[in-house]
């Protein structure tokens, strides 16, 4: 797969439709600027929990991502796993099923524990073990054993053949862990966590609901990897609303927001800036971020595949993507997005745009008597509540069905929700683990997928999924995904809406950002610098 960082490889900062000369500062003036001041980054991607074995949202991995090492991770401009904690990683067995690791010698924790193979196998086990109901155990589950060979090799013998799991060990799934800390059948507080990343956590300013408000992080003393910091303080904030994120960037209170910001609010800095309006910067990148109506297939009326397929007949992207999220995000017609191999137009091929009539005949044919009643459920979306009001009249065109919307505020109770199956319909964004078709497949769709829809297709499941983990060479198994993405289209257990642009608000004199914005999903703290004497 080819990705916009690859081409920023070779364009650099002019390759980035709306970063500014400001925003291309060399590493040399970073350093001469505020070099000692916090840079601090804001996110409504809210969590609770952080330890590897069990955090499993975007929230999370932005953090883990910066303080934990694994074997494997995504440089810049790169959408193939390279060696990080390991000096080098190859599949041993021609199909597939043996990977074998060797560690970079004097790996240390932060807190100056030997980082070995006893951690890594440590960290694989007890992500396993805990098997976290809305954790990253599911995308280990091709390991049947990991051994450490010795204190640097690390050998994983695989039930069937996987050959993404390169890309799932460069993610936080492969986070390692300090054994002498991380308890093997339990997770460990926030304010307990110790990796071996290019930062460490340095302080948790922590909500009433135990999930970080703040995080401090400084720069670990104890890293050897490649990762070179350009600056010695950086801070994570969460925050609830995309609204409260601006505030805080006009009131000088951080330096840069992520992909978070309210669509109309992006745009419109764009364009101040553009117009020389603002001292506000965007970069405008690829996004690896989907997102979809997902429908309770237990549920007596989701259930019903006409009910879901009239659904899809009436969704209205396009619409979507102009009037709610002022073009910052493009209709997406396939579970794989585009600038991923393997995506395809599956939805579009099947149902075209939206057409009552046509959703009319398909509940006609099932005797589906109408209206419709489905309730629609959201708990957070850059849109805010516009995004489900839209879908209620689009779904609710032709008076075939009848919604009532609900918002769940609690994330958490949100993640219960659906994971419960109490909701019949309910929006979610998906942030994939790592840039390869698989990821926008089998954890959404094979025995119910992540969100817990209670779909599954033998056909998929148990032919097409495993046929394609046969493939190193990803491009190969394009043709199955596109069979696959067929076989959910006509059955509509999700239905993909869009894939985000992504947009990276920052403050005039905050450099790098254009070298961290891919579609590998992995913002590296430690390429934002600053320069100036600015907020």
């Amino acid at each position: 797969m080819k990705t916009s960082a690859e081409r920023l490889a070779v364009l650099g900062c002019a390759g980035i439709v709306a970063v500014s000369v400001a925003g291309c500062g060399s590493v040399t003036d970073a350093v001469k600027g505020d070099g000692d001041k916090a840079i601090t980054l804001g996110t409504t991607a809210t969590t609770t929990a952080l330890d590897p074995a069990v955090a499993y949202d975007a929230g999370s991995w932005l953090l883990l991502r910066n303080t934990f090492q694994s074997l494997l991770s995504y440089p810049a401009a790169s959408s193939a796993p390279t060696p990080d904690a390991a000096q080098a990683c190859e599949f041993t067995a021609g199909d597939a099923t043996q990977y074998h690791c060797t560690l970079k010698t004097g790996l240390k924790f932060s807190n100056g524990h030997a980082l070995t193979s006893a951690d890594v196998v440590h960290s694989i086990q007890r992500t396993l073990k805990i098997n976290d109901a809305n954790g990253p155990a599911g995308l280990l589950s091709s390991i049947k054993t990991v051994e450490a060979v010795n204190d640097t090799e690390v050998l994983f013998h695989l039930a069937q053949p996987d050959a993404t799991l390169p890309a799932k060990l460069a993610g936080p799934a492969g986070a390692i862990v300090d054994q002498e800390v991380f308890p093997a059948d339990k997770a460990l507080p926030n304010d307990k966590l110790v990796g071996s990343g290019p930062y460490k956590i340095d302080s948790i300013e922590a909500t009433p609901k135990s999930g970080p408000a703040k995080v401090v992080l400084l720069p670990n003393d104890k890293y050897t990897g490649d990762a070179k910091l350009r600056n010695k303080k950086f801070v994570l904030r969460y925050f609830d609303k995309p609204a409260d994120l601006k505030t805080a960037i006009d009131n000088g209170e951080v330096d840069l927001a992520d992909n978070s910001l309210e669509p109309n609010t992006a745009a419109q800095i764009l364009s101040d800036q553009q117009g020389g309006k603002t001292d506000l910067r965007v970069v405008e990148g690829d996004s690896n971020d989907t997102r979809y109506l997902v429908f309770n297939t237990k549920d007596a009326t989701a259930g019903n595949v006409a009910v879901r397929q009239a659904a899809a007949q009436l969704v209205d992207r396009k619409a979507l993507a102009r009037d709610v999220f002022a073009r910052t995000v493009q209709p997406l017609y396939s579970m794989v997005p585009a600038g991923v191999t393997g995506h395809n137009t599956a939805f579009f091929d099947r149902y075209g745009d939206q057409d009552p009539a046509k959703a009319k005949a398909i509940l006609a044919a099932a005797k589906v008597a109408t209206p419709v009643k489905l309730s629609l459920t959201w708990s957070r979306s850059r849109a805010e509540a516009v995004e489900a009001e839209t879908l209620k009249k689009q779904l609710e065109a032709g008076g075939l069905f009848q919604v009532t919307v609900q918002q769940e505020p609690d994330w958490d109770a949100f993640k219960k929700g659906w994971n419960e199956s109490k909701y019949q319909m309910y929006l979610i964004g998906w942030f994939a683990d790592y840039p390869d078709p698989d990821n926008y497949v089998a954890p959404l769709i094979v025995e119910g997928g992540a969100y817990h829809h209670g779909w599954d297709d033998n056909r998929i499941s148990q032919k097409l999924v495993p046929d394609t983990l046969k493939q190193t060479d990803r491009a190969t198994a394009s043709s199955l995904y596109g069979q696959i993405q067929g076989i959910v289209a006509e059955n509509a257990p999700l239905i993909p809406l869009f894939q985000n642009k992504a947009f990276y608000t920052s403050r005039s004199n905050i450099t790098g950002v254009e070298s961290t914005v891919d579609t590998t999903g992995f913002f590296r703290f430690w390429e934002i610098g600053r320069v100036g004497k600015g907020k």
